[in-house]
């Protein structure tokens, strides 16, 4: 069965700044919102750290499933948004890698509920008008944008090559690059590219460009373009 790796670029939530006190690796905080789980830490480690994947898991001790990760994970302060937990009541870890191979496991956290109030919550700006399918558009069989409106990476070697990943908006202006790739089958949430509409893509594989392409995130409430595509990789 293959995972879902769910990921946000930018998490922004601004609430009282007494309970929403972010803890220090690899201590971690884990809050309920109104039903979205809220991981949130502070990095205070000397070494460089490489990647942070979180994970959850309905037992404390095994079967914890991989559902993101963040693209700066050398940040100060950072946090992952899972917005749609299967159970309210789950255990919640991170894996903190750092340059070098090492690693480190958080303990394992439940959430708990948070009753601050809340002054505002960013919202997904995909408030454009959808642009037509061109004719003869054929979506790439690596990225593209699945029937959840998410972008998704199906690189079925990602473990073995080393693939980097380049993104760009219509107007040609860089949006972000994903570098490290831990998954076969990685979920990028549309909130990375801020916007919806079109958007283009580079992917080298060990430094040579393999394919140059583009696919269309729709606003909220409109299916993928690419509809069933989503169902490739299975």
């Amino acid at each position: 069965m293959r995972k879902f790796l769910i990921v946000c670029i930018y998490l922004s939530i601004a609430v009282s700044a007494n309970t929403m006190a972010q803890d220090t690796l690899p201590n971690i905080q884990v809050k309920n919102l109104s039903g979205r789980i809220i991981i949130s830490w502070k990095n205070a480690y000397p070494a460089t750290i490489s990647n942070i994947i979180i994970q959850r898991s309905f037992d404390s001790l095994k079967n914890y499933t991989t559902i993101g990760t963040v693209l700066n994970p050398q940040n100060r302060e950072n946090g992952f948004n899972d917005a749609k937990p299967p159970y309210n009541k789950m255990y919640y870890r991170i894996l903190v890698s750092f340059e070098g191979g090492s690693y480190v496991y958080t303990r394992s956290y439940r959430p708990v509920k948070d009753t601050s109030r809340i002054i505002g919550v960013q919202k997904d700006t995909f408030a454009i008008t959808d642009s037509p399918k061109p004719t003869g558009y054929v979506p790439s069989k690596r990225i593209y944008t699945g029937k959840d409106n998410n972008v998704v990476l199906n690189l079925p070697e990602a473990l073995q090559k080393k693939y980097l990943v380049k993104f760009f908006d219509e107007d040609d202006n860089f949006v972000f690059e994903v570098t490290k790739i831990p998954e076969p089958y990685l979920v990028l949430e549309k909130v990375n590219f801020m916007h919806a509409g079109w958007f283009f893509f580079e992917l080298y594989e060990n430094g040579t460009l393999i394919e140059k392409h583009k696919f269309f995130v729709p606003k909220d409430g409109k299916a993928a373009l690419q509809g069933e595509q989503g169902k490739k990789g299975k």
